[in-house]
This record gives C-alpha cells, sequence and structure tokens, in this order.
C-alpha cells in the first residue's frame, strides 16, 4: 500500500490538494463578512506600490486576498509542504517565490539565495511581495532577512493580519490557524509603512526588526478584537472584484 506520506509528495496529490486548498481558501473568504482596517488602506498603499507585506507564520492562508487585483507574489518554502502551497497560490492567482531563510531569518544563506534573489527581481519587476516575518521553527520573531529586503529594495513594509471569527489553531510551532467559513473576517494592516533607510547599520536594522514584530502583534491582536466585535466598525462589500484573482499563476 502507499504511505500517506508518498501520495502527499506525488506531482498530481499535490496540484489536487492546492487546487482544493484554494477552492476551500474562497469558499471562506466569500462566506465571511468582510472589515478592513484602517477603512482606508487601500488608497494609502496604494500610490507606494509595490510593497513588502509582512505576515506570521500560521496566520497566512487567507492573505492571498488582500491583493485585490494588484500583481503580487509571496515567497514559499521548497519543503514538501511548500509545493501544495505554491499549487494553492497559483490557484488563487497569486504569483510564487520559492526560497526559505535560516534560523535567523537571513535569505542570502544556505539555499535562500535563489528566494531573496527572486524577492529582489519580483519587487523591481513591479510585484507587491509577500512574506512571513518570523524565522523558521521559532514562532513570531521576525528575522533580520524581511529588513534586509526593505534597505535594499528601498520598498516599504506593511505588517498585515487576515483573520476569522471563526477559526481552529493547531498544537504546532506556528499555531497555524485553520480559518472556517460563516462568520467575520478582518483584514488589518498599519496606517503608515516601515520603511528602511539604505544607510541602516545593524543597530538599526535591529530596532527596525523589533518594530516588526511589534506592529505585526498589534494587527493581529485589533484583527481578532475585530472580528470578535469587541471593536465597533462597519462591514465592506466584494462588488469591485478587487479579490484575489481567478486565474491560475498570477501574472507570471
Amino acid at each position: 500500500m502507499l504511505s500517506s506520506r508518498r501520495i502527499a509528495s506525488s506531482l498530481a496529490a499535490q496540484r489536487l490538494i492546492g487546487f482544493l486548498a484554494a477552492r476551500y481558501l474562497r469558499l471562506v473568504w466569500y462566506t465571511n463578512r468582510l472589515v478592513i482596517d484602517p477603512a482606508d488602506i487601500y488608497e494609502r498603499v496604494e500610490p507606494t506600490q509595490p510593497v513588502i507585506i509582512a505576515m506570521w507564520h500560521g496566520q497566512h492562508f487567507m492573505v492571498p486576498f488582500i491583493s485585490r487585483g494588484h500583481p503580487a507574489k509571496v515567497l514559499v518554502s521548497r519543503h514538501r509542504d511548500g509545493e501544495i502551497n505554491a499549487y494553492a497560490c497559483r490557484w488563487l492567482g497569486i504569483g510564487v517565490v520559492r526560497g526559505s531563510g535560516d534560523s535567523r531569518g537571513r535569505f542570502d544563506l544556505k539555499g535562500g539565495v535563489g528566494g531573496f534573489t527572486g524577492m529582489m527581481q519580483a519587487l523591481a519587476d513591479g510585484y507587491n511581495m509577500a512574506l512571513t516575518a518570523d524565522v523558521p521553527k521559532i514562532s513570531r520573531r521576525a528575522g533580520l532577512g524581511i529588513v534586509k529586503l526593505a534597505r535594499l529594495t528601498q520598498r516599504p513594509i506593511y505588517p498585515v493580519a487576515v483573520v476569522t471569527s471563526r477559526r481552529r489553531q493547531l498544537r504546532n510551532w506556528d499555531r497555524t490557524t485553520i480559518n472556517m467559513p460563516f462568520g467575520r473576517i478582518a483584514i488589518v494592516s498599519t496606517a503608515d509603512p516601515i520603511e528602511v533607510p539604505a544607510d541602516a547599520d545593524a543597530d538599526a536594522m535591529e530596532r527596525y526588526r523589533l518594530l516588526i514584530e511589534e506592529r505585526l502583534e498589534w494587527v493581529h491582536a485589533r484583527g481578532y478584537a475585530l472580528v470578535a466585535g469587541e471593536i465597533a466598525t462597519k462591514t465592506h462589500d466584494r462588488t469591485d472584484g478587487k479579490t484575489a484573482g481567478k486565474g491560475h499563476g498570477g501574472r507570471g
């Protein structure tokens, strides 16, 4: 008999699971009442594009839906699970850069060189670039990789949370959250981006790393308060058609 691990490692199975995951995430997106905070965040972000979108591991499944039709790519690991994530992203119309950082959040070491170069090229080509800020196996601790990316490309960082009122949290290292349909969903960012100067030294880089951590914690706390009804706000519709793409593969 074929083991579940062998089945999951087959290309056909990865494509099927990625497709089903994308369909499920669309169900979650369209069946939750949407809240955007700040309400004018898209008007603020659009003139500054392309931007770097920072997110936490385990809180990332709904992030593809913030694109609103703007070209975007996401960093996906080269692990077997990453193959499934990559297929799901492409089904949602989001491009993919493959690679990952080391335990210190460095993308310029080990196998991450191609990923870091790919992210720089994506930003140069006009794509918004989304990536998890925390380092592998150390949840909620930002690495220096995202800070270095912002410094070298001179693109602003927007910490983002996309959370739902109905969810299940797994007991793994990144506390993976499975978003569920038929509730409320909140897209939360900060009104002002994080901009890293080109001449930032090691001390300044560390301050920006800590700032990313602080703001990511803040947007998630606010997002969960919003979907719990602890903060009064109005819901938004999706009639502009600017949600995650319906195609397969994004712009490139």
